[in-house]
């Protein structure tokens, strides 16, 4: 993610910043140290269903076994008090995506997914051509159920496949052999225009031929968005008190370079470190957070960013699902609450917006931040020395070098 600074990045903004009513905010009247934005970014919704039907070794999501099923209805009803409390945060602002993700939001019944949907349209203004996924398990599909999903308003789905390999899959404790994985995708073929494989790689015991399978069947699936993640040992997971034999680092760079190479040869485009996808079928959603946009996010232990004139604030629903809806009970649904600091504005932007290969516009910074990107003009400097960025006057990037080890690039812009 090089060029001459001054009459480029030195962008002269507005003495006044919109406020959280659409009104103007004197930007003289700002605290020192304060975020001044000049807008604020796309907003998206996402809605977290925390049950699964059983805990898989390598998952550090939040989620919990339902093994005697969920409390689907006092859980919706949740959702909705969830929603309207937040109201006030998002007033007149519109929502572009919607993402529903767990856990295993393929547990949900036709009529309560239905439900949901209701209820975010009753409350919030959503865009006419609003992007709404559902994550779904193999070992959950219902051909009859997805069609009454896609009647009521999910227009793209995202199947955790992971493999097609029934021994892979028993060794990363899924509930779906082979066969499954494949009915499910033919089902999501039949309801669903724009669908997502997760797959992973560097799974136990995988060879490179195994991997690549896995990674052909996605593709002859037709699949138009493939996400295809290295396995990685997350702490407080089985996997981790339990390590299973895994490819050595050699060998997985191995698989991610030939997989690299298959995607492209079949027509996907490596928009972000793990996402392929056809013309036109790039995940909306997911690109609002690798952009810095806004989310809402509601439901047991979810994450919410959203953008004020003169801040930007994290927040982080109760994590437990029964902790949460007693939460909602007593109208501290809420567990923590913070504004990121000016100093760390520039290193979340770029933990983001640098995952993506194309890399962003250089007005973004500050759209997005509210600082100049001047700012951060020492650790754009030292990146392009050491071969891990390129910028032009439209564009900055990481280099290929720069993709490769982006954990080092990404810290350049930590401060200390």
């Amino acid at each position: 993610m090089t060029i001459p600074i001054k009459p480029v990045f030195d962008i002269p903004r507005p003495a006044s910043v919109p406020s959280e009513t659409g009104t103007l905010v004197n930007r003289q009247f700002l605290q020192p140290g304060a975020v001044a934005l000049t807008t604020l970014p796309p907003l998206s919704l996402y809605i977290h269903i925390p049950w699964c039907v059983k805990k898989c070794p390598y998952c550090d999501f939040n989620s919990h076994e339902a093994k005697n099923g969920f409390p689907e209805e006092e859980y919706l009803a949740a959702l909705r008090l969830d929603l309207e409390r937040a109201l006030p945060l998002i007033w007149g602002r519109k929502i572009y995506t919607v993402f529903i993700g767990g856990g295993t939001p393929s547990l949900l019944s036709a009529a309560g997914l239905d439900r949901l949907l209701s209820d975010v349209r009753t409350l919030l203004p959503l865009d006419g051509a609003a992007e709404i996924t559902m994550e779904a398990n193999p070992g959950t599909f219902e051909a009859e159920k997805f069609r009454s999903y896609r009647a009521s308003g999910v227009n793209r789905l995202s199947i955790g496949i992971q493999s097609f390999n029934h021994q892979h899959l028993q060794a990363l404790g899924r509930i779906h052999d082979g066969t499954e994985a494949r009915r499910a995708v033919e089902i999501a073929q039949t309801h669903f225009d724009n669908f997502n494989l997760d797959l992973m790689y560097a799974l136990p015991q995988q060879t490179l031929a195994q991997a690549l399978a896995d990674v052909q069947l996605a593709i002859a699936s037709g699949a138009p968005h493939l996400s295809l993640y290295h396995l990685t040992m997350e702490p407080n997971t089985l996997f981790a008190k339990y390590p299973p034999v895994l490819p050595d680092d050699d060998a997985s760079a191995e698989m991610q370079d030939e997989i690299t190479a298959l995607m492209s040869a079949a027509g996907y485009q490596n928009y972000e470190v793990s996402a392929y996808a056809k013309e036109k079928h790039k995940a909306r959603h997911n690109l609002n957070y690798w952009q810095f946009g806004d989310y809402l996010g509601i439901g047991a232990g979810a994450h919410s960013k959203l953008s004020f004139p003169n801040r930007i604030v994290r927040q982080m629903r109760y994590k437990n699902p029964q902790a949460y809806m007693q939460a909602i009970a007593q109208s501290s649904e809420i567990e923590q609450s913070t504004e990121i600091a000016r100093d760390d504005l520039a290193f979340e932007f770029m933990l983001n917006t640098l995952r993506m290969p194309q890399g962003f516009a250089v007005n973004l910074f500050a759209e997005r931040t509210g600082l100049q990107l001047t700012s951060i003009e020492q650790s754009l400097q030292q990146a392009e020395q050491k071969g891990l960025l390129y910028r032009d006057h439209q564009t900055i990037r990481p280099t290929a070098l720069g993709m490769r080890f982006l954990n080092d690039l990404q810290q350049l812009f930590l401060k200390n």
